[in-house]
């Protein structure tokens, strides 16, 4: 449902949001072995994330990238895909048609458009502080 970039951006957040929680930045090798993903492909996604605002970066000695905690309650999953992905896993055709709608359904329509429906809500609702948490405490994790 969602690309690789936005699969590896929600990680390297709920990772970089676990280390807040301990007062340190963590640095791009740190993140991309935490995450399983290739430094230059995880470089690109903080990279956005930076841009968006949703992860900070500072350079020199203690350098690295952080999420402020004031920011882990407000910071919503929803924010992590449009970054990376945009709207396009809620508006787009469940079967990857163009001329999909309600007018016009594909054999899947009305059924993605609930599933697209919940997943809007989740994601609106889900906050970065609370995935963090369940990560630190060991009830999820990040890779295989």
């Amino acid at each position: 449902m969602f690309s690789k970039s936005c699969e590896y951006a929600i990680r390297a957040t709920i990772f970089i949001a676990s280390k807040c929680c301990e007062n340190r930045r963590v640095g791009l090798k740190e993140i991309a072995i935490a995450i399983d993903s290739p430094i230059a492909f995880t470089a690109k996604i903080l990279q956005k994330l930076t841009k968006d605002k949703i992860v900070h970066s500072t350079k020199g000695v203690n350098g690295g990238f952080e999420i402020l905690k004031k920011d882990l309650k407000s910071i919503r999953l929803i924010q992590i895909v449009g970054a990376i992905d945009g709207n396009s896993v809620f508006s787009g055709c469940g079967l990857g048609l163009e001329n999909c709608s309600e007018t016009h359904p594909c054999p899947v329509h009305f059924e993605f458009k609930e599933i697209k429906e919940r997943l809007f809500i989740m994601l609106e609702k889900t906050s970065l502080e609370q995935l963090a948490l369940e990560y630190k405490s060991g009830t999820s994790f990040l890779k295989y």
